[in-house]
C-alpha cells in the first residue's frame, strides 16, 4: 500500500558519516587519506592457496578436496577438485568484523563425497593473534601449515594460508567472499561482487551514396527505379529511390550509423530495383569491412572509392555468382570529430569527440564513496518474506561502476569509492540503486530482471571544487500507481581540478565538438543515432561477466525520455512560467510606477531617467553594476547543497492516475480502444491549444512584415507616412529631448491615462495577416 506523497520525506538530507577514519586535516571539508570518502570497514581476511600431499580417505585411494573456512555461524567453501591430493583454490575470504561472534577461526579441508563429506584436516587460528594489514602495505606472505586431526594431533598434508586483519581498501577484496552474502551458492558469487566496466569506443559512420553504373535488371523493358539499402547490424536504412531512371542511378544520399571498436560486423550495401509494393530485385551487393574504412578528424571530405557489386543467382537449386561490371560509388568514413551521444543532451556525462587525437588534458578528477542505504523497501518475496538484495551502479564517462550486492539488507552498507578523471565540468554523474533479480537459484530460465530502485543525478558545476558533499538522497520511483519513496543512498562527493584557470576556460568553449557546428546532425538523426548507441554498449555491457543487464544500462541511459507524458509536459510548461515570473514581476513592478501606486518610488524613477537620459554613456554600466549587486546580495542564500530529484518540480506529486498510466503504456498502445479514445481526445485538446497560441505567434509576425509589404495599401500609406515625418523629425530634434518626451508620456500620472488601447496598438490589431487564407 503506497503512503500519500505529502506524507513521504522527497528531501535531500545533509549526513555526517565517520568518513576516512575520522582522519580530519585541518579544513573539516578535506580528508587525509586517498581511500577517505567511505566508512572504514573492518574484515577478517583468510586466503586459501593450495594444499600439498593430502591423504586419501575413500576407499579407492581418491580424495575430492575443498576448504570450509569457519567463523562462528559463517561457513565459506572453496570450490573442490576430482581426485587431487595436490589442489590450488588460490581464494580469498572476508569475514566481517562487525559480526563476529567468535574467538576461533578454523580453516578444514573435506573431501567431497556423494552422502556425507569426510574431514582430511584442519588449522585453528586465534583471533587475537592475528596481524593487522594497512594499505598500501605489500600483500602478507602465505605460510604452510601442518593439518590437525580432531584430537589436535598432527596429520599427513599442508594447507598454504595468509590470515590477516584489513579494511575494504585492501586489493582482494574485491575479489573475496564475503560473509555479507552467506546465503549465496558458489556459481553465484560472481554475480555479487564489484566491477568497474568501461563502454566500447563509439564511432559514427558516414555512408555517402553517390551513385552506380551498368546495373543490369532483369527486366529490361522497363526503367529500373532503385535505391540502396544499408545494413550495419540489427539497423537497415535506404536511400530515396533514383530520380535518374537510368541504369547510371545517381543519389548524392548520407546514411549515418553508430558501430563500436573492435567493430565485429561489417557493412552490407545491396542496390534494389523496386518492382511494386514488396516486389525488390537485388541489383547486387557489396561487404565492406569496416577496419578498412578512413577514420576522419574533421570536416574535409575523404576520397571516393568504386566498389565492384556481386549478385548471387539460383541455377538448378544452387547458388552461384555471376560476375559482371557493375559499381557502385562511395564516400565512406569513420567520423571521429563527433562525439557519439547515448545518454540525454540534458545530462551527459562526456562531451568529448570519439578520436582520441581531439581529446584535450582533463581538468580534475570526481571521487565518489557510496557509503551506504537505508529504508529501502522489500523488492521481491523469497519463502514468504519480502527481501531486498541491494547494489548500486555509478556513469560518469566511459567508465561504469558496479558495487558489490548485499544480500537480503534493507539497510545495506558498501562504503567504496571510486574515482573518474573530468575533462567538462558541465557534466552529470548518474549513481542508480538495484535490486539483484538473479539470485538465490531463481534464475533458471533468464526471464527475471533487476529491479529499479531509484536513482541521483548530481551536475559537477554545481559543487565546488575540494568540498566533501556528505549527503542522503532520496531514492524516488514512478509507477502507474504514483510516486513512490524506495529508500535512501548516502554519498560522499568530491570535485577536485588540478587547474583552475583550464576549468574557467572551459567555460568559454563550445559544449560539443566542433563537428557539430560545422556540419550538424539533425534532431530526428541525433534520436535515431541515440537509440542505435544505447544498444550498442547495452548489448556489449551484457556480455561482460558479470553482466550489467540490459534494464539496468537502459535505466542508467533514460532510454524512453523521449515518450510522450502528460506530467513532463506539465512540469516543463511551469518551468516555463517559472523562468518567465522575473520578467512578469518586473513588468507588474513597472506597471505600479508608471500608475504611480508609490509616488515616492516613481519619483525616483523620474530621476534616475533624467540622469540616463542626460548621460547616456552611464546606461551599460548601471544595469551591469545592478546585476553585480544583485549577484553579491544572492550570494548569502546560495545553494549548499547539490540538487536532487525534485517530485514538485516534476509534478509527481500530484499525477492524475491516468496519465501515469498513459505514461507507463507500452508503444504502441495496450490499453482498450475507449481508453485510447479517450486520450487521443485529450491530447487533440491539448494540441489545440498549443497550435491556437503558435498561430497567434505567426500572426503578430505577420502583422510585422505586411508594413511594407502593401498587402494593406491604406495601411501601409499610413506607415511609410509616419516614417517619413518621423525621420525629418528625428534628424531636427536632439535625441535626449526625444526620451524625455517619451519617457514622462510612459510615466505619466494616472489623471492624464485612459483605459483604451493606445492608437499604435490599434494601428498594429488593424493590419492584415495570412490567417485570412488558412483553410
Amino acid at each position: 500500500m503506497l503512503k500519500p506523497p505529502q506524507s513521504q520525506d522527497f528531501a535531500l538530507k545533509e549526513t555526517s558519516p565517520n568518513i576516512g577514519a575520522g582522519s580530519v586535516t585541518g579544513n573539516k571539508n578535506k580528508l587525509s587519506s586517498t581511500y577517505d570518502l567511505v566508512e572504514q570497514m573492518q574484515y577478517l581476511y583468510v586466503r586459501v592457496v593450495k594444499a600439498h600431499d593430502l591423504p586419501a580417505t575413500d576407499i579407492t585411494g581418491s580424495l575430492d578436496p575443498y576448504v570450509e573456512v569457519k567463523l562462528g555461524n559463517y561457513k565459506g567453501r572453496t570450490r573442490h577438485f576430482e581426485k587431487k591430493s595436490n589442489p590450488e583454490w588460490n581464494q580469498v575470504f572476508a569475514f566481517s568484523k562487525d559480526r563476529i561472534q567468535a574467538s576461533v577461526l578454523e580453516v578444514v579441508v573435506k573431501d567431497k563425497d556423494v552422502i556425507s563429506d569426510d574431514f582430511v584436516g584442519r588449522v585453528w587460528f586465534d583471533l587475537n593473534e592475528i596481524p593487522k594489514r594497512i594499505p598500501p602495505d605489500s600483500p602478507l606472505a602465505p605460510q604452510w601449515y601442518r593439518l590437525e586431526d580432531r584430537k589436535g594431533l598432527k596429520v599427513k598434508g599442508e594447507l598454504m594460508l595468509a590470515v590477516w586483519m584489513g579494511t575494504q581498501a585492501d586489493e582482494t577484496f574485491p575479489d573475496s567472499w564475503n560473509s555479507d552474502a552467506a546465503t549465496i551458492s558458489y556459481d553465484e558469487i560472481a554475480n555479487i561482487r564489484s566491477k568497474v566496466y568501461l563502454s566500447p569506443k563509439l564511432w559514427y559512420v558516414r555512408v555517402n551514396v553517390i551513385e552506380a553504373q551498368d546495373l543490369i535488371p532483369s527486366d529490361k523493358t522497363r526503367y529500373p527505379e532503385v535505391y540502396v539499402k544499408a545494413n550495419l547490424g540489427n539497423r537497415i536504412l535506404r536511400t530515396r529511390v533514383s530520380q535518374s531512371k537510368t541504369l547510371n542511378p545517381i543519389w548524392n544520399e548520407d546514411l549515418m550509423f553508430v558501430t563500436a571498436e573492435p567493430f565485429e560486423e561489417p557493412l552490407v550495401l545491396s542496390v534494389e530495383d523496386r518492382f511494386g509494393p514488396n516486389k525488390d530485385e537485388i541489383l547486387g551487393r557489396c561487404v565492406i569491412p569496416l577496419h578498412i574504412v578512413q577514420r576522419r578528424l574533421d570536416h574535409k571530405p575523404v576520397n571516393t572509392r568504386w566498389f565492384n557489386l556481386e549478385k548471387h543467382v539460383v541455377v538448378e537449386g544452387e547458388k552461384k555468382e555471376t560476375k559482371f561490371s557493375s559499381r557502385i560509388h562511395l564516400r565512406i568514413c569513420l567520423d571521429g570529430g563527433y562525439h557519439v551521444l547515448d545518454e540525454s543532451t540534458h545530462y551527459s556525462s562526456d562531451l568529448r569527440p570519439t578520436a582520441k587525437q581531439l581529446w584535450k588534458s582533463s581538468i580534475g578528477i570526481l571521487e565518489v564513496g557510496i557509503i551506504s542505504a537505508h529504508g529501502l523497501m522489500p523488492m521481491k518475496t523469497i519463502d514468504g518474506r519480502g527481501t531486498t538484495d541491494a547494489y548500486c551502479v555509478a556513469k560518469y564517462g566511459q567508465k561504469w561502476i558496479r558495487t558489490r550486492t548485499i544480500v537480503d539488507s534493507f539497510a545495506p552498507k558498501w562504503n567504496e569509492q571510486y574515482t573518474w578523471e573530468v575533462f567538462d565540468p558541465s557534466t552529470v554523474i548518474t549513481v542508480g540503486v538495484f535490486d539483484n533479480g538473479h539470485l538465490h537459484g531463481g534464475d533458471k530460465s533468464g526471464g527475471l530482471k533487476d529491479s529499479r530502485i531509484g536513482k541521483v543525478r548530481i551536475r559537477l558545476s554545481t559543487l565546488e571544487a575540494g568540498r566533501v558533499y556528505t549527503h542522503s538522497y532520496p531514492l524516488i520511483v514512478l509507477h502507474n500507481s504514483g510516486v513512490k519513496k524506495t529508500g535512501e543512498v548516502q554519498l560522499a562527493v568530491r570535485f577536485t581540478n588540478s587547474s583552475f584557470i583550464n576549468m574557467m576556460f572551459m567555460y568559454s568553449q563550445p559544449l560539443l565538438p566542433k563537428m557539430h557546428y560545422i556540419h550538424p546532425l539533425s534532431v530526428i538523426q541525433l534520436d535515431s543515432l541515440r537509440h542505435q548507441a544505447m544498444q550498442i554498449v547495452s548489448m556489449r555491457l551484457i556480455r561482460a561477466e558479470p553482466p550489467l543487464r540490459k534494464e539496468v544500462v537502459e535505466y542508467m541511459l533514460d532510454v524512453d525520455s523521449h515518450m510522450w507524458s502528460m506530467r513532463r509536459s506539465k512540469a516543463n510548461f511551469f518551468r516555463i512560467m517559472k523562468v518567465l515570473g522575473g520578467l512578469i514581476a518586473f513588468g507588474r513592478w513597472f506597471d505600479q510606477i508608471c500608475n504611480w501606486k508609490n509616488p515616492i518610488t516613481t519619483i525616483l524613477i523620474h530621476t534616475l531617467f533624467i540622469i540616463l537620459v542626460l548621460y547616456p554613456e552611464l546606461i551599460l554600466p548601471t544595469i551591469f553594476l545592478y546585476l553585480f549587486l544583485i549577484g553579491i546580495w544572492n550570494f548569502r542564500w546560495r545553494p549548499r547543497h547539490p540538487p536532487h530529484m525534485d517530485t514538485r518540480l516534476s509534478h509527481a506529486d500530484a499525477a492524475h492516475p491516468d496519465e501515469l498510466d498513459e505514461e507507463f503504456d507500452t508503444f504502441p498502445t495496450s490499453r482498450p480502444p475507449d481508453i485510447v479514445n479517450m486520450r487521443y481526445d485529450r491530447l487533440r485538446s491539448i494540441a489545440g491549444r498549443v497550435q491556437s497560441v503558435v498561430g497567434d505567434l505567426a500572426t503578430q509576425g505577420e502583422r510585422f512584415q505586411s508594413l511594407l509589404s502593401w498587402r494593406d495599401p491604406r495601411a501601409t500609406s499610413l506607415f511609410l507616412t509616419f516614417c517619413f515625418i518621423a525621420a525629418i523629425v528625428l534628424y531636427v530634434t536632439p535625441f535626449q529631448v526625444l526620451c524625455f518626451l517619451y519617457g514622462f508620456y510612459v510615466l505619466r500620472h494616472p489623471r492624464f491615462r485612459h483605459k483604451l488601447p493606445s492608437v499604435p496598438l490599434n494601428f498594429f490589431r488593424r493590419l492584415p495577416a495570412r490567417s485570412d487564407s488558412m483553410l
